[in-house]
């Protein structure tokens, strides 16, 4: 069976979560719509999703352009992204702070069910876990 999820399915997924705390219960949700693997980008906030047999869909840009830095700091980037997933910040000020640590994009694979941030190098900055909910 071929998953056809759309970007207003996504979009509901989405909607549930406040905080990076609610980040592993999206993750669930995307799963159940065949969703495999996505890669979000800082700069614009647009994400490129894939699902079975090649199926490919984009999300629009979610805010202006941020400028990534050309550098990374990754322990301050592990500082935020704790702080991220604990609640204490939204998506736009993840996003924001991701820029300003040089994170270009991050993504996601839902059968290894790991998180992979990069910077604009393609240099893997840190690979996490995604945890069960």
């Amino acid at each position: 069976m071929t998953y056809m999820f759309t970007i207003d399915q996504i979009k509901t997924a989405h909607s549930k979560v406040k905080t990076g705390a609610d980040f592993p219960g999206y993750v669930q949700d995307i799963i159940k719509l065949g969703v495999i693997f996505y890669e979000t980008y800082v700069s614009d906030g647009h994400t490129e999703y894939k699902g079975k047999d090649g199926y490919k869909i984009s999300s629009d840009e979610k805010y202006t352009n941020l400028a990534i830095a050309e550098s990374s700091n990754i322990s301050q980037f592990k500082i935020d992204l704790k702080e991220h997933q604990q609640g204490k910040t939204n998506y736009q000020e993840f996003c924001t702070s991701c820029a300003k640590q040089g994170v270009e994009k991050w993504t996601v694979n839902t059968t290894t069910m790991t998180c992979t941030y990069y910077d604009k190098s393609g240099t893997e900055m840190l690979k996490e876990s995604i945890p069960a909910v």
